[in-house]
């Protein structure tokens, strides 16, 4: 599980940019990428409302294997 830390600090990339903090928490060719990359080419809040979802609610270990792996992996 990440530290307060890492998520406030994942919080903060997706506000600035939303597929940015995505990509971080969950990669870059997942399905949580592609949807807030659309949000955001969409319109900016949409783009961080599914961002900060996604960091929070999604649990990234549910749907983590082998041949879908985040940048980095805590």
């Amino acid at each position: 599980m990440p530290s307060n830390c890492e998520i406030f600090c994942e919080i903060l990339i997706a506000v600035l940019l939303p597929p940015l903090g995505v990509c971080l928490r969950h990669g870059c060719c997942t399905v949580e990428f592609c949807i807030c990359l659309l949000l955001t080419l969409l319109g900016y809040v949409p783009g961080i409302i599914y961002a900060l979802y996604s960091i929070v609610f999604v649990d990234r270990d549910a749907y983590f294997d082998e041949y879908r792996r985040p940048l980095y992996y805590g």
